[in-house]
């Protein structure tokens, strides 16, 4: 404007000068200056609104083309309607590639192009101001604008760019000096700009910054997610602005995403849609967060897509007595809900572990491959903070688990409210936990807890997520933080589905089972004295075949309902995990059944005459 101002006091001086020697100056001369600055303003108002003036602009390019071609090339009308042709049926089959995702988009981008062809190519031919050339061209120009300025899409993107446009003002504001932005891109709920970091900034600086963000876009508290980019370069950040929360509301359960273990599981999606796959082979997982944050319903999600697996066996400890877990109890082998029963069954997993780890030895193998056959030994601990309190021994078997049981395919699948050291039972369980999912938790320092020292402070905000089943996780293959939501899969689902999938659950593989059996063969002090044989003579053969025939006898006795565990335990005198393999020996033998859990009875036909 500086400028302006000069040229307009030099163009007044220039006229005076001319008055003084006697000539007369052009009427007006010193409103010459105006005409640059109103073209310029036109000029300006126009790049502002092509958006708006795109249709009028499409219809002044056809007039001009339709000019041209029928002064200079007049024959060429056939041309043009072969090329109209293909362009429109381009469009309408891959126009995904141009950024026309949805099928009426790509429909409105063929009909238009259509249309400006066939005219295009009738003007050619009869020239463009035949009737009614002129009058089809307008009406059809109108009838064609109405979508496209109606279009949400664009109208989002005409508003982004013009946001973006104030980015230097902006980035002065907020403390990103010098940054700039590269892309923009609008979709479904908001938009998302890559941002090229200035000299010396990190994106540590531009997540410091997200409040001072949200104030300057005008956004929502909350409304902003900042990450690295994938290329890892430590110039540039992704920004995206969340103006319609995508996970507002529950996301169904879609059934399950996986048939082995050896595929990834689908947890969730992320803010963009994308789903949350997760390899679990060979891995410890941690699901953490407060009450009613959605941890229980995204370990009810994983074990609807575990259960489909028919390369993997289902332990589990529930000390809330089995409030949580018992609804899969016809899916898992062995469930413990109380401490004892805890420590037992994770005492065997160890055990498994060692014989897997034996056979591996012989076969000169390094891991466990899942098969059928083979299946992998997964067990899934609620309330892990119960355990470390009520169970201490169970601990020192959970973290040897932790330590030695990847290569044989025994892994854990935790689950706290907080997963602190004496929650953890400050043993090597947590540091071993490569999956972790953290849903809500009450303060920032217990984001620290659950995704480990300094996730917070790069950006990982657990305690920042609104709604039960939203979750942040870490995982080799998500190193960046990521607002996900798990899918929801009710009580009414999780029936249904432990129905469907228990008839598929694979037996234990004859490794394991086999050491199981050396273990329960090992000398053990009963719970209680009886007269009956004791564990401490188990090893004499004798007392073991005394002990099945006491067995035996005890589930022809049994009522309808079955005999538990327990009593068999106490009518034998032998350890639970002998009971066990010798009612699942019966059970292949198709000599005794499982009436409910925990409770067996032998079948009618081999009952004594």
């Amino acid at each position: 404007m500086s400028r302006h101002r000069a040229s307009r006091h030099e163009i007044r001086r220039n006229a005076r000068r001319m008055r003084r020697y006697g000539i007369q100056p052009v009427a007006g001369i010193e409103d010459l200056e105006f005409a640059p600055l109103a073209i310029a303003g036109i000029a300006r108002l126009a790049w502002r609104y092509r958006s708006e003036l795109a249709p009028l602009t499409v219809v002044a390019s056809v007039l001009a083309g339709s000019l041209a071609m029928r002064h200079w090339f007049p024959e060429g009308w056939p041309t043009l309607i072969i090329a109209t042709v293909i362009a429109a049926g381009a469009l309408a089959t891959w126009g995904r590639w141009v950024n026309l995702p949805r099928p009426i988009e790509r429909g409105y981008a063929a009909v238009t192009t259509a249309f400006a062809g066939t005219w295009l190519t009738l003007a050619t031919h009869f020239g463009p101001f035949t009737n009614p050339l002129p009058a089809v061209l307008g009406i059809g120009t109108i009838m064609l604008a109405v979508p496209w300025w109606a279009h949400r899409r664009r109208r989002a993107r005409v508003q982004v760019e013009r946001t973006l446009a104030a980015w230097p003002d902006i980035a002065q504001a907020v403390g990103l000096a010098g940054s700039r932005i590269q892309s923009a891109m609008v979709d479904l709920w908001g938009y998302r700009f890559r941002l090229g970091l200035g000299v010396g900034q990190t994106v540590e600086d531009a997540i410091n910054a997200v409040p001072r963000l949200e104030s300057a876009l005008g956004t929502t508290r909350g409304g902003i997610r900042v990450q690295p980019v994938a290329s890892k370069k430590a110039n540039r950040a992704d920004v995206r602005v969340i103006e319609t929360d995508p996970h507002a509301n529950a996301i169904t359960w879609p059934g399950p995403s996986i048939t082995s273990i050896t595929q990834p599981a689908k947890l969730g999606l992320f803010e963009d849609g994308a789903p949350v796959r997760v390899p679990l082979l060979r891995r410890h997982a941690l699901f953490a967060g407060m009450s009613g944050a959605g941890k229980s319903g995204g370990v009810n999600v994983l074990l609807g897509d575990l259960t489909a697996c028919q390369d993997v066996i289902l332990w589990a400890v529930d000390l809330k007595r089995g409030m949580e877990l018992l609804p899969w109890a016809s899916c898992i082998g062995r469930i413990a809900t109380t401490p004892q029963e805890a420590e037992t069954l994770l005492a065997d997993a160890v055990v498994i572990l060692d014989g897997r780890a034996d056979d591996l030895t012989k076969r000169g193998e390094r891991v466990w491959e899942p098969s059928p056959d083979r299946p992998a030994l997964i067990i899934v601990i609620d309330e892990y903070a119960e355990l470390a309190s009520e169970a201490p021994r169970a601990i020192d078997y959970a973290d040897s688990i932790a330590r030695r049981g990847r290569a044989p395919a025994v892994n854990l699948i935790a689950a706290t409210q907080r997963p602190s050291k004496d929650a953890m039972g400050k043993s090597a369980v947590r540091s071993q936990m490569d999956v972790r999912l953290c849903f809500r938790v009450r303060e920032a320092r217990d984001g620290d807890l659950v995704l480990g020292q300094g996730m917070v402070k790069a950006g990982w905000h657990p305690h920042k997520l609104d709604a039960p089943g939203k979750f942040l996780i870490s995982s080799p293959e998500h190193d960046i933080p990521r607002r996900a939501r798990s899918y929801l899969l009710d009580d009414e689902g999780v029936q249904a589905t432990a129905e469907q999938h228990a008839q598929y659950r694979p037996p234990l593989d004859e490794v394991s089972a086999q050491a199981l059996e050396r273990a329960a063969e090992m000398p053990a002090i009963p719970a209680q004295p009886t007269a009956r044989p004791s564990p401490r003579h188990a090893r004499d053969s004798s007392t073991v075949r005394t002990a099945e025939e006491t067995l035996t006898a005890t589930l022809k006795r049994a009522p309808s309902d079955g005999v538990s565990i327990g009593d068999l335990m106490r009518e034998t005198g032998m350890r639970r995990t002998w009971v066990y393999q010798r009612l699942q020996d019966l059970s292949r033998a198709r000599q005794v059944e499982q009436v409910s859990r925990g409770r067996w009875r032998a079948l009618p036909e081999v009952h004594d005459p």
